[in-house]
C-alpha cells in the first residue's frame, strides 16, 4: 500500500505584509494627537500587582497608566 499525499505550493508573506501596512495606515487616522512613546523600568513586584490589578478588571497597563498620568498633570 503506497499512499500518495500532494503537497501545495510553498507559502508566502505577501498577503500578510499588505494586511499590515493596511492595518498601520487604518490606525493613523483613528489617533486624535500624535502618540509618543514612554519607558519606564518599575520593580517586578509593582508590574505584577499593576498586571494582576489590570486583568481582573480587564483593561490594559497602558490605558490605566494614561489615565494616572492624565490625573497627575491634566488633560491635553
Amino acid at each position: 500500500m503506497s499512499k500518495k499525499i500532494k503537497i501545495g505550493t510553498k507559502p508566502t508573506n505577501k498577503s500578510t505584509a499588505v494586511t499590515v501596512d493596511a492595518w498601520v495606515e487604518s490606525r493613523k487616522g483613528s489617533m486624535d494627537k500624535c502618540m509618543k512613546r514612554l519607558t519606564i523600568d518599575v520593580p517586578e513586584s509593582l508590574h505584577r500587582l499593576i498586571k494582576m490589578s489590570c486583568a481582573s478588571r480587564g483593561t490594559k497597563i497602558a490605558d490605566e497608566v494614561r489615565e494616572l498620568l492624565s490625573q497627575k498633570y491634566g488633560k491635553m
